[in-house]
């Protein structure tokens, strides 16, 4: 029996595409959960209504709330008394301060749009951050 006399470099030989065949599945799973986790937005789907007490928090009774109503017209009120935004701005922020363990709830009426909801909120949650709500009604 002959054996060939081979003749070894002292490099090993490395095989990438194992390697990146799994790379690529461990990226791509990341990418698919990542965008299952983010809850972004698809255009043209509506979301089914909630059932009474699932997916509702309500809130202890001893915990402090500054409501803000957005009226029909878009008017701003505290108290039933129409402000102005900056002056909801200020009073939001003294409330926060006084009240650190206080939310802020903003009560807008039911025929308005989310967008002008959602501008309201957005100017809310860059005062109060993660102590602002939206209130919802309960169906009955």
């Amino acid at each position: 029996m002959r054996l060939r006399n081979r003749q070894d470099s002292g490099i090993p030989e490395v095989n990438l595409v194992p390697m990146m065949d799994v790379l690529m599945s461990v990226l791509t799973f990341f990418v698919i959960s990542t965008l299952t986790m983010t809850g972004q937005n698809i255009t043209g789907v509506e979301l089914p209504k909630g059932v009474e007490g699932k997916g509702v928090q309500e809130l202890p009774n001893e915990t402090e709330k500054l409501i803000i109503g957005l009226t029909e017209k878009q008017a701003i009120s505290i108290n039933d008394q129409e402000i102005a935004q900056e002056e909801m701005i200020t009073q939001m922020q003294t409330f926060l301060q006084e009240n650190p363990d206080g939310i802020v709830v903003l009560s807008a009426h039911r025929s308005l749009e989310y967008q002008q909801i959602e501008a309201l909120l957005k100017i809310m949650g860059a005062v109060g951050g993660e102590r602002v709500s939206l209130a919802i009604q309960k169906t009955q």
